[in-house]
């Protein structure tokens, strides 16, 4: 069985030795031109005169385009076209690209590019959320509102009663490949595009656009990225149009890559957040009634921020019923690069207002935060949390389970024939696990041992403090645009018994290609050295979605299946018309076909089929089933299933100048039935080290000017190697996905990251050792923001 093996990543060998080739290590043609962007010096104004004799004059400059020269459509937004590629009179943040240079090498064009006398009528930019709502500054008239119960009289009537509010900031993603984009003009005016990019539909699209074509003229093809975290989800329209242009008018391939300081000063980050809470609750901490008021700056073009602040508002509740809520989410328009994806995409904020109340209850009532956690999870259902799964799909071993009949089904439900509890949008939630895997993380982790050393260590230590934390995360898995949840595959067996693949996934580091072909290796019974998936083509699998919202191996692992069985099928017919048996009684496994008594290997079978002229290439596809939301009313089912997980994190603080560590993470995740083992872990432990240098270390600061400050290495400081737990213990939660899911796995991708939250409340509880007080930690939790907290502690 080639699922559930932990397999190490297709291309791993290339990484370690530097084989692996991106973007700007494609062999480019002979006169390939460069590209750079010159920016605006100011957030917010007008420009009143723009002087390019210098660009146009410096060494190896080709060519230097402004708004005035684009062909076609000016834009390169991925919702709302409010973001044009060059700006067209309007300046709406320090950065925003002006005008393109096209040179014979990549510093030529940089160095021309700082050349451009550009005057301004500048104006006072909108920067911070006080700001925007004082200005009416919004992207939606009015802010989102979701209500489930009866939220006002609820909290009247509350025995106990909190306020307060947390900021938390947002986030760089610091992929390791920076954007890159090269574009090779083809006769007939078609044009090849080479993008590093989470969405190549949509390049070429947005290419398509820019060039006056049908997207049939226009190819995107990726083969890997390093990195994305979402921040090659839209990001990169901007560069493969840009060269794209260039090349139509040059007649020459054009490449563009930013540098890093560009790349940070124009692309988005993560949203930051502020959210008040207003909670009512009873004397054992059961949350009785909240309200939540989100508040979002999302920059200057709306990008992705609706869906965003939606998903945050989705995720309000995270592991908790709450009866009674509601969820108030401004969308505030703001001079600075706009906002874009991020690992999470507003759940992780959504995620850490409701962490923050739970806290805030524990440290009111004198209880263990983890017991006030575990009282308000939502109920469990049947045996094992199982509901009844939805049927998508009639072969029993692309789930992985047999298909129960409806007695069966019954029987189960009968165990408990109360209805599921609902979320605030009022989706059941009918497969929580969160109750036996916190119990097994807390033994695993020594939990309650180590937090009664922790105390007898803080009350003789005056100077480092020690803190530990738990926090769950349970994740909505589906695009909530409902019609992004498909995805298509293109699957060819070759006569020798190999096999060629293609799907509409994208690889950046996260090992999809590999659990794909674990799919199709299984799905023919072979190994998967015999299985080749090479890079993404929007020639070979069109209209395909973002690889994004943890929807990868759900998406294309079902497409591909699709298509490996309709080959496989073919097969088994053709056989056993040639053998004179039934198609059923043909099995495919361990690199060989058994027909009866009697076994082949599988390539002299694809050599019969090919033979006897049967084809033996197929298209796939799936659409995730059952989905229905309405993001006005907040209501509906946005999420196929949902993934589950706990973290428990042990810190220590220095409280002399704020440094802190983590010392160790346990973490417990909910795979499902896992595709790869090694892959799923590796992303855990990726997750929550980028959640916990969210919330700690990562800062993004923008001056009164509206200028990024931290806007390199220097002064943004993501984690490093060093910066991991010393002890970092993770397990797989081993339990099918009662969803009919691939092989009943579950997404990976996003979850993990909010098991960052732990951290940043473990360094909370380590502060709350310095004084009486609640310490109303701020995120993220940078040295300076500890000493803070402990002056609030401290009163």
């Amino acid at each position: 069985m080639t699922v559930a093996k932990p397999l190490p990543h297709d291309a791993a060998k290339l990484h370690v030795t530097g084989a692996a080739r991106y973007i700007d290590d494609i062999p480019t043609p002979e006169g390939t031109l460069h590209l750079a962007f010159g920016t605006a010096t100011i957030a917010c104004g007008q420009i009143t005169a723009m002087d390019l004799s210098g660009v146009r004059a410096a060494d190896g400059v080709v060519a230097v385009l402004t708004a005035d020269d684009l062909p076609f459509a000016n834009d390169v937004s991925p919702s709302a076209h409010d973001e044009p590629l060059l700006a067209t009179g309007e300046v709406h943040y320090l950065g925003q690209p002006v005008f393109l240079v096209v040179a014979d090498s990549h510093l030529n064009a940089r160095k021309a590019a700082r050349l451009g006398q550009i005057a301004y009528t500048e104006r006072q930019p909108i920067l911070t959320i006080e700001e925007a709502l004082a200005a009416d500054s919004l992207f939606e008239d009015g802010p989102r509102i979701w209500t489930k119960g009866d939220v006002d009289p609820a909290l009247a009537a509350a025995p106990h009663r909190i306020a307060g509010q947390i900021d938390m900031g947002g986030q760089e993603h610091f992929y390791l490949e920076g954007q890159a984009a090269l574009c090779l003009p083809q006769e007939g005016g078609d044009m090849v595009v080479q993008s590093s990019t989470q969405h190549p539909t949509e390049i070429q699209h947005k290419v398509a656009d820019a060039l006056g074509v049908p997207m049939h003229a226009v190819r995107c093809e990726v083969r890997r990225m390093g990195g994305g975290f979402g921040g090659k989800e839209s990001q990169g329209n901007a560069l493969a149009v840009a060269c794209a242009v260039a090349a139509r008018r040059t007649g020459y391939a054009c490449k563009m890559r930013y540098d890093r300081d560009d790349d940070m000063m124009i692309t988005g980050k993560r949203h930051d957040f502020r959210i008040a809470y207003d909670a009512g609750y009873d004397a054992d901490g059961k949350l009785l009634a909240v309200d939540f008021t989100q508040m979002t700056r999302c920059g200057w073009a709306m990008d992705l921020s609706l869906p965003v602040a939606d998903r945050a508002m989705l995720h309000a509740d995270n592991a908790y019923h709450l009866p009674h809520v509601r969820i108030t989410s401004h969308r505030l328009r703001t001079n600075m690069q706009s906002a874009t994806a991020f690992r999470g995409f507003g759940g992780p904020q959504g995620v850490l207002g409701i962490e923050r109340v739970m806290d805030h209850i524990a440290a009111e009532l004198g209880i263990d935060p983890v017991i006030v956690r575990q009282r308000n999870y939502y109920a469990r259902m049947g045996i094992g949390g199982l509901s009844a799964p939805r049927a998508t799909r009639p072969p029993e071993d692309i789930s992985g389970h047999k298909k129960q009949s409806g007695t069966e089904l019954d029987r189960k439900m009968d165990l408990d024939p109360s209805p599921p509890q609902q979320t605030p949008y009022n989706m059941p939630v009918t497969d929580f696990i969160l109750d036996e895997l916190t119990v097994s993380l807390l033994t695993r982790s020594d939990y309650h041992a180590r937090r009664a050393r922790i105390a007898g260590w803080n009350a003789k230590e005056p100077i480092l403090k020690k803190g530990i934390a738990f926090s769950p995360v349970k994740f909505g898995i589906s695009f909530t645009l409902t019609h992004l949840n498909q995805a298509g595959a293109l699957v060819h067996v070759y006569q020798d018994g190999s096999v060629h693949m293609n799907h509409g996934g994208t690889e950046m580091g996260q090992g999809l290609f590999q659990k794909v072909a674990q799919v199709a290796a299984h799905r023919f019974g072979i190994d998967t050295a015999q299985v080749k998936i090479t890079a993404t083509d929007t020639a070979k699998v069109p209209n395909t979605s973002a690889t994004a919202a943890s929807s990868g191996s759900d998406l294309n692992g079902m497409a591909v299946a699709n298509a490996c069985d309709i080959i496989r099928d073919r097969i088994a017919v053709c056989l056993a018309q040639l053998h004179q048996t039934k198609p059923d009684d043909i099995r495919f496994e361990n690199g060989d076909v058994h027909i009866g008594t009697r076994t082949i290997s599988f390539a002299q079978a694809a050599q019969t089929a090919y033979q006897n002229r049967i084809s033996l290439s197929a298209t796939g596809f799936y659409k995730t089933p059952d989905l229905a939301w309405d993001r006005i009313k907040g209501e509906g089912t946005p999420f196929f299933y949902f993934a589950q997980g706990a973290a428990v994190t042990e810190v220590v603080i220095d409280t002399l100048t704020g440094e802190n560590r983590i010392l160790r993470t346990d973490i417990v995740h909910d795979a499902g039935a896992s595709l790869n083992p090694a892959l799923d872990i590796g992303q855990i432990e990726g997750g929550y080290v980028q959640g916990a240098g969210w919330l700690t270390t990562e800062e993004l600061v923008w001056d009164d000017s509206g200028r990024l400050r931290t806007h390199a290495p220097s002064t943004y400081k993501i984690p490093a190697c060093s910066d991991r737990p010393d002890i970092f213990n993770v397990a797989l939660w081993d339990a099918p996905n009662p969803a009919q899911t691939i092989y009943r796995s579950k997404a990976v991708g996003e979850p993990p990251f909010m098991l960052g939250i732990s951290a940043f409340l473990a360094l909370s509880d380590a502060v709350s050792a310095c004084g009486p007080h609640y310490p109303d930690l701020q995120a993220p939790a940078t040295a300076e923001e500890i000493l803070n907290a402990i002056d609030r502690a401290r009163g």
